[in-house]
């Protein structure tokens, strides 16, 4: 058990005693506390001790916990918050949940009932705010990822590069662990928010906006680097064939909403919005509850390679739709792609060709879809 504390002197005793009749094996990390933490650890000799001389924070906390806990020669670490709010009775219930796992390659987040009487407005409507964007970041959908009871695998979690200091530390982890293929889990505990004795160390403004912040930050890196990434590593893995075979024509989505999809890729990634098409071609296809991984997938017709292409078909379309001089040529776009020196010319034509092509791909992935799944049927009835 690793136990973070920092000036919950009403309520730590009895975290610490309901632990020990649970486990011997407990860590605290005393995160300069000044209200009598340490007089009150002295009593606790049992419990294996680390004290910060200054206050940095829960996430510093905790990384100082985990080097602990790997130089013990522990595998995984549970915590547990030492304001009361946990129940130590559910501590084997985190543990049961490792052993059926099949992977030890798993994080969990303890499940708090958000309905429960005496959850706070705010900590309900924060945890919803968290839920969204860790499933916008990872694609993992959880109940619950701001609770403090977890269990972490310290060998996968050593590997990570771990930065912010505070509260939105408990967010950076579970992101970047679901990044780097560990599964996140929730499993579901008890919560008491009654307790008179209490004290929590969260500030609604400074805290809500660094979680704020660096959930922005994760959002330009999931779009810009995590998504293409993963992408091509699906393509990577399984083969070109394989994915087309498996992803595109082997989903379960109708033609009409396949072809539909085929066509928004083709139409953002022709699309002059440089820089943001997978923000783009990702909030269409979700808004308009089309299949994110076949748009996503033909929306990068717009790759580095293809980039020369793409423009000067953009241009030679504006060129042959207003009817002016045709400065583009492929022998000068390389030397300096930026020098647009027609940039209507160029909008004109990048969204004429992106609409056409995208409406000649959809047309033609439709009728080929539907004739594939007419082919499917026939030789599943016989």
């Amino acid at each position: 058990m690793l136990i973070p504390t920092f000036n919950n002197i009403g309520t730590l005793s009895r975290v610490l005693d309901g632990v020990l009749a649970m486990t011997q094996n407990v860590v605290v990390i005393n995160d300069g506390a000044t209200d009598g933490t340490a007089e009150i650890l002295h009593a606790y000799s049992e419990i294996h001790q680390v004290h910060l001389p200054k206050n940095k924070g829960k996430g510093n906390a905790l990384k100082k916990g985990f080097q602990e806990a790997l130089k013990l020669g522990y595998d995984f670490a549970v915590t547990i918050d030492s304001d009361g709010q946990h129940f130590p009775e559910d501590i084997p219930v985190f543990l049961k949940a490792l052993q059926q796992e099949e992977t030890k390659n798993v994080l969990y987040i303890g499940s708090r009932n958000m309905k429960q009487h005496d959850v706070p407005g705010s900590s309900s409507f924060g945890n919803r705010f968290s839920n969204f964007w860790f499933w916008f970041e990872t694609g993992t959908w959880l109940t619950d990822t701001q609770c403090g009871y977890r269990l972490y695998p310290l060998k996968e979690i050593k590997k990570l590069n771990l930065y912010t200091p505070k509260f939105e530390f408990e967010i950076e982890i579970i992101v970047k662990a679901a990044w780097s293929g560990t599964l996140v889990k929730n499993i579901p505990v008890k919560i008491s928010y009654d307790d008179v004795e209490r004290v929590s160390h969260f500030r609604k403004g400074p805290d809500f906006a660094r979680i704020s912040v660096l959930n922005t930050v994760f959002v330009f890196i999931t779009l810009f680097y995590i998504k293409p990434r993963d992408f091509f590593r699906k393509i990577q893995k399984k083969g070109i064939r394989n994915f087309l075979t498996e992803d595109i024509l082997g989903s379960k989505d109708s033609p009409r909403k396949k072809a539909l999809s085929i066509a928004l890729g083709f139409f953002i990634g022709l699309s002059p919005f440089w820089g943001l098409h997978t923000l783009l071609v990702l909030g269409l296809a979700f808004l308009f509850k089309l299949n994110k991984a076949i748009a996503f997938a033909f929306s990068n017709i717009s790759l580095p390679p293809f980039i020369p292409f793409v423009l000067y078909l953009s241009v030679q379309t504006g060129v042959w739709i207003t009817g002016e001089e045709n400065f583009f040529n492929l022998d000068t776009i390389m030397d300096n792609l930026l020098a647009v020196k027609g940039l209507k010319t160029y909008l004109i034509g990048s969204f004429a060709l992106a609409t056409v092509v995208s409406i000649l791909t959809g047309i033609i992935g439709y009728f080929a879809l539907t004739q594939i799944a007419k082919r499917k049927i026939a030789v599943e009835n016989g």
